[in-house]
C-alpha cells in the first residue's frame, strides 16, 4: 500500500506533528517501505500457532481472594500530596 505526500500530510496533522513540506515525499516513501516489509508478514503460515501474551511462558503468582475492610483511608490519605474531602486530590490533565 503506497503512502503519497498527500496522505502523510494528513497522518502527521492527525499526530500533532509538524513535517517541513520538503520531508513529506521521503517520509512517505519510507512508510511506504515498511508498510510493504509488514505486508510480507501475511505469507507466514501460522496455522496451529497459540497465540502469546508474553515470549517467555510464566504463570504470574496469585493471591488469595479475600474480603477486607479496605484498610484505613486516614492512614491511606495521610502519604497523599494533595487531599480534599477525603479523597486524592489531582491535578487536571484534560486539555
Amino acid at each position: 500500500m503506497p503512502l503519497d505526500a498527500q496522505t502523510v500530510r494528513k497522518v502527521a496533522k492527525l499526530a500533532c506533528l509538524k513535517i517541513p513540506e520538503a520531508r513529506l515525499a521521503p517520509l512517505a516513501e519510507e512508510l511506504s517501505g515498511i508498510l510493504a516489509w509488514i505486508e510480507q508478514l501475511d505469507e507466514v503460515d501460522v496455522t496451529g500457532v497459540e497465540p502469546m501474551t508474553s515470549a517467555v511462558a510464566i504463570r504470574l503468582p496469585m493471591r488469595e481472594d479475600v474480603v477486607t475492610e479496605g484498610g484505613d483511608a486516614a492512614a491511606i490519605l495521610a502519604n497523599a500530596p494533595a487531599r480534599h474531602d477525603g479523597f486524592f486530590s489531582v491535578p487536571k490533565v484534560v486539555e
